[in-house]
Formats: structure tokens, sequence, C-alpha cells
């Protein structure tokens, strides 16, 4: 078991190593400005630009829009919008835009802010989304029930190209007035995502566990090695000396 722990608590050193360069790295593709989404992505160049902003222009496909849920936000609950995005180059992506409310699932009770047509501007985040855990229930698109986000089955019903971004929800928000995610969720606007990372970094804690258990079973190691022998070892080892 000493073996083993200081092993583990080694390999927390270089997770821990990578973790960080790896979060430095998505901070500062942050800071850099919009980038003209390319007309074509594929899979390499998608993951080289994760948590990249970029900017795209087109209109929305309402008429096959997506609502994976249910999402919970401050709360309340909700779905996940995901909307086909017809480019002006002749492609289309998919754009999750982000939070709405259970009751704002009917399109026509939202604004027409929340709903915006023709050619419209879209700054979002390139960010694969999360993947299904053991527990998540299969999608049904026949019952139009979606539970996760799966891009390449939502781009093959859309005829999209399997690329997502992500809106971000600092288009809403300008500096002489601040827009609550109240007033946004009253109009049905969807809530989108801010320009951050969500990468947690707790690989200093593995290290710690495991440097623990390392240093507990070396001690208790040394105490069974060191402890003396019992009575009935003794005797064994008494009888090997008598008859050899």
């Amino acid at each position: 078991m000493p073996i083993i722990s200081f092993g583990l608590a080694a390999w927390q050193v270089y997770r821990l190593e990578w973790k960080t360069n790896l979060i430095a790295e998505y901070e500062n593709r942050l800071l850099l400005p919009p980038l003209v989404l390319p007309p074509k992505l594929d899979s390499e160049a998608i993951n080289k630009l994760q948590y990249r902003r970029v900017l795209t222009k087109g209109k929305f496909r309402y008429d096959q829009e997506f609502q994976v849920g249910p999402r919970l936000y401050e709360g309340e609950n909700g779905y996940a919008v995901i909307t086909p995005f017809e480019r002006e180059d002749g492609s289309t992506i998919l754009i999750n835009r982000g939070w709405i409310r259970k009751d704002m699932a009917d399109q026509s009770k939202r604004s027409k802010a929340a709903m915006p047509e023709g050619p419209v501007f879209v700054e979002g985040l390139i960010k694969s989304p999360a993947k299904p855990n053991y527990f998540t229930p299969k999608n049904v698109p026949e019952k139009n029930e979606f539970y996760f986000v799966d891009v390449e089955e939502f781009a093959r019903m859309t005829n999209a190209e399997p690329v997502i971004i992500e809106e971000l929800v600092t288009q809403y928000l300008d500096s002489d007035a601040f827009v609550s995610w109240e007033t946004l969720s009253d109009q049905g606007i969807p809530i989108g995502r801010l320009p951050k990372h969500d990468l947690r970094n707790t690989h200093s804690q593995y290290i710690a566990t495991w440097a623990g258990v390392f240093l507990a079973t070396s001690v208790m190691c040394v105490m069974m090695l060191r402890s003396p022998k019992t009575s009935k070892a003794r005797k064994v080892q008494h009888a090997r000396k008598y008859y050899s």
C-alpha cells in the first residue's frame, strides 16, 4: 500500500501541473478578441479552439429548436435551448442559447427580443458539451424528449455541421443598465453563459490525500516489521533450529 499510494500521489503531482497549465491556456484564450468563426471546422480545430470566443452571423431556425432538460438555474426548473443557426456562407451550426424557464417552453409566450428575426450577430464560446453520466436517460427524439446535448444526433436531425457554440449572455448587458436574470427570464430570453471557464482543479487535495495515506501506511508497515515475535513464532523458530 505505501508503494501504491506513493505512485498515486506522484501521478497527481503530474495531473496538477497539467490542469494548471490547461486553465492558464483557457484563461488566455478568453482574453482574446472574438474570432470570426471559419466556414469549416473539423474536430481537431474545435479542440484547439476550446473556450475561444467567436463571432458569427446568420439566422436562427426556431422551427428546429431542441429543449434539453430538465435544467436548474437559480433554483428554478427549465430547459437548455439548442437552436440551429444558418450562416451567411450557407452552412448551419448549433447554438446553445442558454436556459429558459419551464413555462417559456412554448415559443408563443416569449417576447420578440427572445426570438430575433433576420440576420443577427451571435457572440459565443466554443465549448464541448458535458457528456452524459450513467444515470442520464437516453434521448427520445420520437417524443421530442432530450436529456443531454448530443451534438452528432442534433446535427444529423437538422442537417447541420456537428459544431456547437454557447451563446454569451454579455450581449444583453451594457454599461448603462444592468439586466438581471429575472428580467431575461420573464421575457423568455435564453440566459447564456458568461465568458469564463468552468474547470475545477482539485488535484492538490488528491495529492494531500494520497500523501497522507502513504505516510500512514509507511508507519504501519515499519511498526509491523519491528514488532516483537509472538510466542507461537518463537516456537516455530526454535523447532526449525532443533531439527536442522
